[in-house]
């Protein structure tokens, strides 16, 4: 009855316009006048059955215009009279929701089907159908070894710890790159009412930081980042690892001490995701740890901005297999991860150097492998969030046994095809991957590990006869860590890796210096010779 109310106060035309638009019109009716001055105003609209089509016809009822569709948030962007939006807002079983989206912009910036940049991987990857479906990846944490990550605007409320091994040690992400990756995982899309959203959007995110605004880093900040992952697992149920990055060596992974690391986590119960790297086509640019036969090695697709899949491209950049040194097939599946929107750090290296990445106030885009490894992590947030028993060896078997066919047939590119979040979810299956394989023992050259990254640290400064003060550089090579301590190598291979354990370890209690790089910028997600091979912020 308050129902019947509410529209016997409407205006005249506008109650027609109600009746009309409550019985599913058709596609041909005229347009109804709402009265006002003709002044339109941008919303976006949920459908309450998306699909269809029957709140479109509303809007076109009264005189809107559909200008965007979204089927990240089950509805579409419109233009309508402003005298309609309360119209709209009555229609039950027609409408869900109609928000205000004033400053909100979609097409010709990275609307489904703009050709410019992406925000409809949740939909091409099945997400949003996973959400439906109750499953957000609620209560699984997911680890990120990177930049860092801020836990503001689209990730508020995500990021529930925060450990810094990079020097700057307040775990602020002033690169850009570590909270970019977060928002693909987790971003909550409320900066864009629900139009750019992470993956799995309730999943808890453990920032470990290991890079400062210079994106400086040395691999043994990442084995430090792997142990205090494992080492407090329980404590932040993480379930997850992603790893954006990674070196060019070439040294067998069965002796190799940074893949010794990763398969500490996995056997931990860690699934540990890695970005294939941005070296692609050629065979063999398949990057370390991410030539790892444990891990989920996470090859980029480009979607086109487009739902569908019929239009999906490998990009040239996809790092390919099989891996240099032992000759494995990888990766091991695909993900979206050319010109994708996420989360932008204003004033950060990323931010400041390439302003044509920037997609308003909010958002930034880029490509490289290390967007599709977070997709793909924020993929098995949600498979753990509905199983939450399974081993990383069964989550890797769902994602990879339910991928749909990739844009080539060509395993080395591609692995078993496409991501299907949603498949992968809703499977039952308990089947295992990664049965009868050697693991590594980690005992061989650190060194060896590095490839040609060359880092140094910076252990005081000069000045010179000219009054010009320079920082004294020493090198990071052999067997020490970061902080120019001896590596101990017996002690991190075979020793426990706990809570405990950590604090009274050679990574705790010394100062992680800010390192710098020979000759080389940082401008992405992974190592690559003695440059950060790049993702492309544009």
């Amino acid at each position: 009855m308050a129902q019947a109310r509410d529209v016997r106060r409407l205006p005249g035309r506008i109650a027609i316009a109600l009746a009309a638009a409550g019985a599913l019109l058709a596609t041909s009716a005229p347009a109804l006048s709402t009265g006002g001055d003709g002044r339109t105003v941008p919303v976006l609209v949920r459908e309450a059955a998306p699909g269809s089509s029957a709140a479109e016809r509303a809007v076109a009822a009264v005189g809107g215009t559909v200008t965007s569709q979204l089927p990240i948030i089950g509805g579409f962007a419109a233009e309508v009279p402003e005298r309609a939006v309360s119209l709209l807002r009555a229609l039950p079983g027609v409408v869900r929701d109609v928000t205000d989206a004033a400053g909100v912009s979609f097409e010709g910036s990275y609307g489904q089907g703009s050709g410019v940049a992406s925000a409809v991987y949740p939909t091409v990857v099945g997400a949003d159908k996973a959400w439906r479906s109750g499953w957000t990846g609620k209560g699984i944490g997911v680890a990120i070894i990177d930049t860092g990550v801020n836990g503001v605007g689209d990730l508020a409320g995500r990021v529930v710890h925060s450990e810094d091994f990079s020097g700057e040690g307040d775990g602020v992400d002033r690169f850009g790159h570590g909270t970019f990756i977060a928002g693909l995982i987790a971003g909550s899309g409320a900066a864009s009412v629900g139009g750019v959203k992470g993956v799995a959007p309730d999943a808890d995110i453990i920032s470990l930081k290991i890079a400062g605004r210079d994106g400086s880093a040395d691999i043994t900040h990442v084995m430090a980042a792997l142990q205090w992952a494992v080492s407090f697992k329980d404590v932040y149920n993480i379930r997850v690892v992603n790893l954006s990055l990674g070196t060019d060596s070439t040294q067998d992974y069965r002796i190799d001490p940074l893949n010794m690391a990763v398969e500490r986590a996995w056997q931990a119960g860690i699934a540990v995701v890695v970005s294939a790297s941005n070296k692609g086509p050629g065979a063999g640019t398949i990057a370390k740890p991410a030539d790892d036969p444990y891990v989920i090695t996470v090859g980029a697709v480009h979607d086109a901005t487009t739902p569908g899949t019929g239009d999906d491209t490998v990009p040239d950049f996809s790092g390919s297999g099989p891996t240099a040194a032992n000759g494995l097939v990888k990766p091991d599946l695909a993900a979206p991860g050319g010109s994708v929107v996420s989360t932008r750090v204003p004033g950060s290296f990323i931010d400041t150097n390439f302003p044509g990445g920037r997609v308003g106030a909010s958002y930034f885009k880029g490509s490289g492998t290390s967007f599709a490894a977070g997709i793909a992590s924020g993929s098995a947030a949600l498979v753990l969030s509905r199983n939450p028993s399974l081993t990383p060896d069964q989550v890797k078997a769902r994602l990879v046994g339910t991928t749909r066919p990739g844009p080539v047939s060509d395993p080395n590119r591609v692995g078993s095809g496409t991501l299907d979040a949603y498949a992968a979810t809703v499977s039952n299956s308990m089947a295992a991957a990664n049965q009868g394989l050697t693991p590594s023992h980690g005992t061989g050259s650190l060194q060896a590990s590095r490839g040609t990254l060359q880092t140094a640290v910076v252990t005081g400064t000069a000045v010179d006869a000219l009054g010009v003060v320079s920082p004294l550089l020493c090198p990071v090579t052999g067997n020490v860590t970061a902080q120019l301590q001896p590596f101990d190598q017996v002690a991190y291979t075979t020793g426990e890796w706990t809570g405990s354990t950590w604090y009274g370890s050679t990574w705790y209690g010394s100062t992680w210096y800010g390192s710098t790089w020979y000759g080389s910028t940082w401008y992405g997600s992974t190592w690559y010779g003695s440059t950060w091979y790049a993702d492309t912020w544009a």
